[in-house]
Parts: structure tokens; sequence; C-alpha cells
């Protein structure tokens, strides 16, 4: 869990930005998103086959 402790005299626009900056290096928006919603079996099949699709096509792109 990502927290930021507030400086002396330090601004809520600062301590905010150190917070995104934060939590980007965490990696926790991109898994956030990935568990927004139930995805069903066969959702995730199609998008794993959709990203090995997208893997050859840019592997044999000259």
């Amino acid at each position: 869990m990502t927290q930021v402790i507030p400086g002396e005299n330090e601004g809520i626009e600062s301590m905010l930005r150190r917070f995104k900056r934060e939590v980007s290096k965490a990696g926790i928006f991109p898994d956030m998103r990935k568990h927004r919603h139930f995805e069903t079996p066969l959702e995730k099949r199609k998008r794993k086959a959709l990203a090995i699709h997208k893997q050859r096509k840019r592997k044999f792109r000259y």
C-alpha cells in the first residue's frame, strides 16, 4: 500500500503529485483496471489470444 507522509510546510498539491508518482511506480493503476470488472473465462481466453496474436504480428514485422 502506497502512502505519503507530509513534509513540513508542504502543500496538498505537492503531496498529491508525490502520491500519484508513487502509485504509478508501484503499478497499482494497471492492476486496478484489470480487476475493475469480472471477466468470464471466455473473455479471458479471447484477451489472451488477441495478445498472443499482437505479439506474433510485431515479431515478424520488418
